[in-house]
């Protein structure tokens, strides 16, 4: 009887928080005979890209697993020669010697004196080299356990069980192309947890959007069913740092709930969702609407009432969206709003309007940033304009009693794009966008998206149908 009660206990709430979390090995054995690994094989686990959140999550997982050596292997591959500059190797060395155990753990590896040479101008620091005593060059102020890194892409992967997709969106594409050269000869098919959140659009042969997921499965050839996504309202920081915080892991049921078990940790948990693709773009939506909300920030000098206003109207855009991308868009609602909440408050993309409005930034200095990475908020505001401009999606328009595309129902996404993509208004025009009279109601918006049914499956690759729009007593078909 006892036994049966700590079985119970034991898996109680699986996909929630109450659980035995003292069970890493047992967790990693149950991952290893699912993978079909034999006693003297290691489970292989391998992050491509190491930005903020792909080196955390590799960290994270060598944190908790790596004790067991003989069990399973954790590195992280990056590009080689990416320079360290003079004043942040200053920053560096100013970090590590305010954390004792940092410092220690630097003198033992024999690993310090390069970190004061670079100081010093003495010499210069590279940022997979740093990456080994575990530091990231997008997240400088968090030291991370020492990690495996590798610079051969091929050594990286061609063994690997399991592949951790770090890369930006705008990189995914091109870097799992040269991956699929050296997958070839292999007899088993891995695993790939994609993190990146951004989307590219394709208007051939009908406007549709394409993931990461999909961009790895294009230039991969492997099946949907394994690849996933996990994401969440997630800084990378506070995640290391061991704030709450949680996250979905989306794909393949054979998949998503074993992963789901292996990755939840007491301060992380993660939950496991069917729905790969919409989650997935919905990641990407919240980066556009995050710069607007840096620059209303600073243009406003953190006006708390100026950024609710904002906030009304973006939501609203997003929930708007959504209508159209989902045919139960109701059960996006609060991983949407959660991801866009954490984003506006600390995210790296509201941080980037913050800059541009202040004039600290500028648009020519592109969209990848040092210190910080991939602003991926940038190429989505065109993917996502370019998308739901097209007369093909043409939705009813409340006042005008005629079809219209989508994105004339987006006002913010609309002047988000005379900005950061066709660069013919300031920084500026985002504050007279709220305050234009003319601008509907965020109710109305939203009363449209609740009232008509134009959800439109081809925007997310999926078989589209006949649907009608009621507009007074006209009806518009739209194919």
């Amino acid at each position: 009887m006892v036994g049966s009660i700590e079985r119970m206990g034991h898996n109680l709430y699986s996909n929630g928080s109450i659980q035995n979390f003292n069970g890493l090995e047992e967790k990693l054995d149950e991952l290893r005979c699912l993978l079909g690994k034999a006693a003297g094989d290691p489970l292989r686990i391998v992050g491509v890209g190491a930005g903020a959140w792909g080196s955390v999550f590799a960290a994270l997982l060598q944190d908790s697993y790596g004790q067991y050596r003989e069990k399973v292997q954790i590195r992280i591959w990056r590009r080689p020669g990416r320079a360290v500059d003079r004043a942040t190797a200053e920053h560096l060395f100013e970090v590590i010697n305010s954390r004792e155990n940092v410092l220690r753990r630097l003198i033992r590896r024999c690993a310090y004196l390069k970190y004061v040479e670079a100081r010093l101008g003495d010499r210069t620091l590279y940022a997979d080299e740093i990456l080994k005593d575990g530091f990231c060059l997008n997240m400088i102020d968090t030291p991370l356990c020492p990690l495996k890194v590798v610079t051969n892409l091929q050594e990286a992967i061609w063994d690997a069980d399991i592949v951790v997709n770090g890369l930006p969106s705008t990189e995914t594409r091109e870097v799992f192309e040269e991956i699929s050269h050296y997958w070839k000869e292999r007899l088993t098919v891995p695993i790939i947890i994609s993190l990146s959140k951004g989307i590219e659009a394709a208007l051939d042969p009908v406007p549709h959007i394409i993931t990461p997921t999909q961009m790895i499965n294009r230039a991969t050839g492997m099946s949907m069913e394994n690849i996933l996504y996990l994401g969440g309202p997630n800084i990378a920081s506070e995640i290391y740092n061991k704030e709450y915080a949680n996250a979905r892991i989306c794909g393949a049921e054979k998949w998503r709930k074993p992963l789901a078990k292996f990755l939840r940790q007491p301060h992380f948990i993660v939950w496991d969702n069917s729905d790969l693709v919409t989650h997935e773009v919905m990641g990407g939506l919240k980066n556009v609407y995050a710069i607007g909300a840096g620059m209303v920030a600073a243009l406003t000098n953190e006006s708390a009432t100026s950024k609710s206003v904002y906030f009304a109207h973006c939501t609203s855009e997003m929930i708007f969206i959504t209508h159209l991308l989902a045919e139960e868009p109701e059960k996006l609602a609060g991983p949407l709003l959660a991801d866009t909440y954490v984003t506006l408050l600390k995210g790296r993309n509201a941080w980037y309007g913050q800059m541009l409005a202040k004039g600290e930034l500028s648009l020519d200095m592109g969209d990848s940033i040092s210190g910080k990475g991939m602003i991926q908020g940038v190429s989505a505001v065109g993917a996502f304009y370019e998308l739901l401009s097209q007369s093909s999606l043409n939705v009813p328009h409340p006042e005008e009693n005629k079809p219209v595309a989508p994105v004339e129902l987006c006002p913010i996404l609309k002047t988000l794009y005379k900005i950061l993509i066709r660069r013919e208004q300031s920084s500026q025009a985002i504050l007279k966008a709220l305050r234009d009279e003319t601008l509907n109601d965020p109710r109305e918006r939203i009363e449209i998206a609740q009232t008509h049914a134009f959800y439109k499956p081809s925007l997310l690759g999926q078989p589209t149908a006949l649907i009608t729009f009621p507009i007074a007593k006209e009806s518009y078909n739209i194919i």
